[in-house]
């Protein structure tokens, strides 16, 4: 199979205009080429962790057609939309702007079962006239899941060229695992925490929020998991988790954020305010930060 989006690839976020609703475009350049110099084999931009919902279908193009043209590794473009048509219209200028693939949720807000998801999926593909692969994104935290069945159906059918799962949910890792043994596509984990274990049981690579913040550990990561070294692997997953125990502390996406303008880039601000217990676990976070980011920085280059 074509090796696009295999290994690490990073779900970015969007930097904001302070007091807009607009991309501050310079500071989402300035983050690509971070990405890009580190070495990850590709962006997905306007994901959950890009807080897409925030952006108006014009903004959402205009980064996706400027970030298109800033970097050489391929970008995944978030397509989706609480509408059919809203996602069509993203999907068509994606495709115009050159993205090397496209990433389509369930419709969100609203809950919809699994027949509706099959029929929207089926339409969105086959309105699609394009090359331009499609990948499922699975992420049932914040919206719709997409039942395990639905999937497998429509990999099958060949509708679409992979899925990103952020269930987090290794058994239903297992179950697309075993398909792609029948019916090749590309098998990407969206959630960081099963990350380790889902890529040494075959998933191709990893759409990462933990990479936009410190791609280091996270390529090194993937690195010790192909060369099969154990105790750099099992170090590298350590640092990993506690990581994302921080996380946990915050709405998705403050941690990463935080993190991301802890490597001296800019961010914006956050959706909403922070109450004042959440500000001092952000200054804590920060401060832990300082001495954890050199600490793994120099774990993921080390030798095993």
């Amino acid at each position: 199979m074509d090796a696009l989006f295999y290994g690490v690839n990073v779900a970015a976020i969007t930097p904001q205009r302070p007091d807009s609703a607009e991309v501050d475009l310079a500071a989402a350049l300035d983050l690509l080429d971070y990405l890009e110099k580190a070495g990850v084999g590709g962006i997905a931009l306007a994901g959950t962790t890009g807080e897409f919902l925030h952006y108006s279908i014009e903004e959402r193009t205009r980064l996706l057609s400027f970030a298109v043209k800033r970097v050489r590794i391929p970008i995944l473009a978030g397509v989706t939309h609480s509408s059919l048509a809203g996602t069509l219209a993203l999907a068509h200028q994606a495709i115009e702007a050159g993205a090397a693939g496209l990433l389509c949720m369930p419709p969100y807000f609203f809950r919809y079962g699994p027949a509706d998801l099959l029929e929207f999926f089926r339409q969105v593909a086959e309105r699609l006239d394009s090359a331009t692969p499609r990948f499922l994104y699975n992420i049932p935290f914040f919206t719709s899941p997409i039942p395990v069945d639905v999937s497998l159906t429509l990999l099958s059918e060949g509708l679409y060229a992979g899925i990103k799962d952020s269930s987090g949910d290794l058994a239903q890792f297992e179950q697309l695992r075993e398909l792609r043994e029948r019916k090749p596509f590309t098998l990407l984990v969206g959630n960081d925490v099963i990350y380790t274990k889902a890529r040494q049981r075959g998933a191709h690579g990893v759409v990462s929020g933990v990479a936009c913040a410190v791609p280091e550990l996270m390529l090194g990561l993937n690195r010790a998991i192909d060369q099969g070294q154990a105790a750099k692997t099992e170090r590298l997953e350590a640092r990993l988790q506690e990581f994302i125990v921080w996380l946990h502390e915050f709405p998705v996406p403050v941690g990463v954020k935080e993190a991301v303008a802890a490597r001296g880039l800019t961010v914006g601000p956050h959706a909403i305010p922070l109450p004042p217990a959440t500000e001092a676990k952000r200054r804590e976070f920060r401060a832990w930060l300082e001495d954890w980011i050199p600490t793994v920085l120099a774990e993921a280059v080390a030798a095993e």
